[in-house]
């Protein structure tokens, strides 16, 4: 993909899921640790860039104590200017503020990553397509149960919701600043 252009500022990189419990389960086609890498690479550059890093981490409804590993990944505790976002459903916009709070900052673009592809990655996908937000898919910073759930979203789901493509295609599209 050459074409691709965004405009950082109204853009928000929605990382889902990156904590030790679910970075640490079996996932295909990638592991939960590279799932990380490519998360942090976009993270880095969206900041560098002006872009908004929204960091979504589950938690269980209903219960005293989460399970054990529910904290986020040391690589992606929220850094001044991330927004945090704790969800207790699939999908990071149910009955949450993610939604005021892209629209409060103009944000009309979403790139969506993490764990899984086919559950809290593309719930939250579907709703942002549904309340008309541009949505990018880094097809590489995110993984699921098994590689063919993954491949399943990522071919037949996700092209129907944005556009596809790879965490390489992303970078110097946020680099490069709007004339």
């Amino acid at each position: 993909m050459t074409d691709l252009t965004i405009d950082a500022p109204r853009t928000a990189l929605i990382v889902i899921d990156l904590q030790v419990r679910i970075v640490g389960m079996e996932t295909g086609p990638a592991t939960g640790a590279n799932v990380v890498r490519q998360a942090m690479r976009l993270a880095d550059a969206f900041r560098e860039n002006g872009g908004l890093v929204v960091i979504v981490q589950a938690e269980r409804p209903g219960v005293p104590e989460q399970p054990p590993g529910s904290e986020l990944v040391s690589e992606m505790e929220p850094r001044p200017g991330d927004l945090l976002i704790t969800k207790r459903a699939w999908n990071a916009f149910h009955e949450t503020e993610l939604h005021d709070k892209l629209r409060g900052q103009g944000i009309g673009t979403v790139v969506v990553c993490g764990l899984m592809t086919n559950a809290g990655v593309e719930s939250t996908a579907r709703t942002a397509s549904d309340f008309g937000y541009d949505v990018l898919f880094p097809e590489d910073a995110m993984a699921s149960f098994s590689a063919e759930l993954h491949d399943f979203a990522v071919g037949k789901i996700f092209p129907l919701l944005g556009t596809v493509c790879t965490t390489n295609d992303i970078l110097p599209a946020l680099r490069t600043k709007p004339a």
